[in-house]
């Protein structure tokens, strides 16, 4: 419990002292008008509340990954709360606040124009149609999750494709209403429900007194699977959205769109992903007392843990509600990741969305196509597991990469001593995706030497750090 403390109270102060750090390096200008208010459309540019933004960047972010995947994280033991801490405080909060800040200075691009911009047009292409294909893994995963615990919980006589249409036909609604007509009035709701779950745990805590491991227990892998998921890279790939996370740059790009003013985004963005740390960091201690009491827990899945946690600790109706708020949690990432898609979309063919006639003609083909996925995952006995673990390692190589534009951002501007807040995270983040091509057993891992496999993840590694500071060194 002493190290869970520890690293409760580092988050706050990283908040505290590095988030004014990465906002005084970005420079911001309360005087300078923002998209909000210079290209208000009613529909996608739309002032609205702080504390709106705050929760609605939060929810967005947040979906499951720091429930299920805290959870799943947590089985790699105690070296989890250390990736959650430092990963947020340097690497997550600063991908988040970077990205959205460039894109608000940008008149709220979407995130393939920002890479297009600093890293090169043949990235730019790649990555609109890239981010299109994981903006519908997105919606995929927070469809099939939400739907089955729906269906296990609450209906079981019901079918599961019942759930699925009515979680599609409320995607369909938020992706194509204005902003502020249904994600800005509900997510508030949600996002406070979020935050409750967490906060019953720390009251669970104070009450049960867990005997929750310390990290001076020590940092060895503790996966039942040890051997085929070794803690570099497996890890860092499991928590995503508790640490860092590509899928929160296009989240950012949204939230940019609806500012009033510059000195809200240490706030919103920094803040949203600190909170988000937060609820990660709870929910793999809680997870770390239950693997540590019980070893054979470490076979059921995230949601699944989700039940057994809130069984043991909470009354019934607390209980049930948990289990409304991980539902919750999902659908509401689920929506806005198809809302960006269409943003994508958009952006590429310049396409106006004033007229609901424009929005329909982007978001029907997105949603067939969702739809395609779905029965994939749905009907295939491991159809789930395949598309969760593409859709965790494509996650990741989008962190990566918008780092590595963050960097160039920074290191081309007046800010270009500080260049190396991102370079870092940049640098280690395409180790661990690459690192993952060649060690997972879902890719080469299989086929390649665990020793080998790593030297050429170094390899790649170093080449794309040597070829950063040639190419910046010729656009200067």
């Amino acid at each position: 419990m002493i190290t869970f403390c520890i690293a409760l109270v580092l988050l706050i102060v990283g908040y505290v002292f590095y988030g004014k750090v990465v906002e005084r390096v970005f420079g911001i200008d309360e005087n300078r008008p923002t998209p909000a208010t210079t290209m208000a459309d009613g529909v996608d540019y739309v002032p609205m509340k702080p504390w709106k933004l705050f929760l609605i960047q939060f929810l967005n972010i947040a979906g499951v990954g720091p429930i299920c995947g805290a959870i799943m994280g947590a089985q790699y033991g105690t070296a989890s709360y250390l990736w959650i801490v430092f990963g947020c405080i340097f690497g997550g909060a600063v991908h988040d606040y970077m990205s959205g800040m460039i894109s608000l200075r940008e008149n709220g691009c979407s995130l393939p124009e920002t890479h297009g911009k600093y890293l090169g047009n043949g990235v730019k292409q790649f990555m609109r149609g890239f981010m299109v294909l994981l903006m519908v893994l997105v919606g995929v995963v927070f469809v099939n999750t939400p739907a089955q615990l729906l269906q296990s919980q609450f209906t079981p006589n019901l079918s599961v494709y019942v759930w699925v249409v009515i979680i599609l036909a409320y995607y369909l609604i938020a992706t194509l209403l204005p902003i502020d007509k249904v994600i800005g009035r509900i997510y508030p709701v949600f996002g406070f429900l979020l935050m409750g779950m967490a906060v019953a745990i720390m009251v669970a805590f104070a009450i049960y007194h867990p005997d929750i491991p310390e990290i001076w227990s020590g940092l060895q892998n503790r996966h039942p699977q040890a051997a085929t998921n070794p803690l570099f890279p497996m890890m860092f790939i499991s928590i995503a959205c508790g640490a860092v996370s590509g899928f929160h740059a296009t989240q950012s790009t949204l939230v940019a769109r609806c500012m009033t003013n510059e000195r809200q985004g240490r706030h919103i963005f920094y803040g949203a992903m600190i909170v988000e740390g937060v609820v990660a960091l709870i929910w793999a201690a809680a997870a770390a007392y239950f693997y540590h009491t019980d070893p054979e827990l470490q076979t059921k899945s995230g949601p699944a843990m989700v039940g057994v946690i809130a069984n043991t600790w909470f009354p019934t109706v607390i209980a049930v509600i948990t289990v409304l708020g991980v539902i919750s949690a999902a659908v509401t990432s689920g929506d806005t990741a198809l809302r960006s898609a269409r943003l994508i979309v958009a952006d590429f063919m310049n396409l106006e969305q004033r007229s609901i006639s424009k929005r329909l003609w982007i978001a029907i083909p997105l949603f067939v196509v969702t739809g395609a996925f779905l029965v994939f995952s749905l009907a295939a006995p491991t159809g789930f597991q395949v598309i969760w673990q593409y859709f965790s390692w494509a996650n990741q190589m989008l962190a990566a990469f918008t780092l590595w534009a963050i960097t160039v951002y920074l290191r081309l501007n007046k800010q270009k001593a500080y260049y190396w807040m991102a370079l870092l995270p940049a640098v280690f983040m395409t180790m661990v995706t690459v690192s993952f091509i060649f060690v997972s057993g879902s890719c080469l891992g299989a086929f390649v030497p665990r020793t080998l496999a790593y030297i050429l993840a170094a390899v790649i590694t170093f080449g794309v750090t040597g070829l950063f500071f040639k190419k910046v060194q010729y656009r200067q």
